[in-house]
């Protein structure tokens, strides 16, 4: 157990994933959102720039990324009113970097931030931290160091240049000349996120891996303890 009177703020969070993971290992860790949270626990249901003045020595921050990322940027051009929303969340996005916190760490998918702020310190997988699943998140660090992978997943799937999928299990790994690529658990045979369109999708696209939450909590907590 780490000592309890590190307080760590988990921004934009209403899963309490991160939160948790912080607080398994005994610091005092609260969750912010302007959604209630979706399990019991330290949560603060307000607009976090409320509080980022309030003495936090640690602050992890998930600002939402549906104008961020590179995935529906291309939507900005053929919906009026969205570049508008993009510049509000850089704006915002700039913000929680350079908020008065010791010790921060930014995620968000490959998108604004990266061509619009600064590069980031770190591209991560999930994959990396024991789920078989891809989804590059970037990192911007500031006091922090740079996450190290725990646990590297195994595949499952190959996926051949023609379109053939072939069970690693069985040692099958194309049908064509050159080398087939790994297919995740999370990917359809083109390489898309399998992920059917609902209501709710974006509440799962955005909620974070349990091994990198514990990963942050394990590494980042002990580094804010030093």
């Amino acid at each position: 157990m780490l000592p309890a009177g590190v307080r760590v703020l988990v921004a934009c969070e209403y899963s309490g994933t991160v939160r948790d993971a912080f607080k398994e290992l005994g610091l005092d860790a609260w969750s912010c959102d302007i959604l209630p949270t979706e399990k019991p626990g330290k949560h603060l249901q307000c607009d976090v720039r409320e509080i980022l003045n309030d003495g936090w020595e640690v602050l992890i921050a998930h600002p939402p990324c549906t104008y961020l990322s590179s995935s529906g940027l291309h939507w900005n051009k053929r919906t009026p009113g969205r570049q508008e929303k993009t510049e509000e969340a850089l704006v915002f996005v700039e913000l929680l970097l350079n908020a008065p916190i010791k010790k921060i760490a930014v995620e968000n998918p490959i998108g604004a931030i990266s061509s619009r702020i600064r590069k980031p310190e770190q591209i991560i997988q999930p994959y990396e931290y024991g789920h078989p699943e891809s989804k590059a998140t970037c990192l911007w660090l500031k006091n922090l160091p740079e996450l190290k992978p725990t646990k590297f997943a195994d595949w499952k799937y190959f996926r051949c240049k023609c379109g053939n999928v072939f069970e690693a299990e069985l040692g099958e790994y194309g049908c064509c000349d050159g080398p087939a690529k790994i297919m995740w658990d999370n990917q359809t045979k083109s390489g898309q996120n399998k992920l059917a369109p609902s209501k709710d999708r974006w509440k799962i696209r955005s909620k974070t891996y349990q091994g990198i939450a514990e990963a942050m909590a394990v590494q980042w907590g002990f580094y804010a303890c030093r």
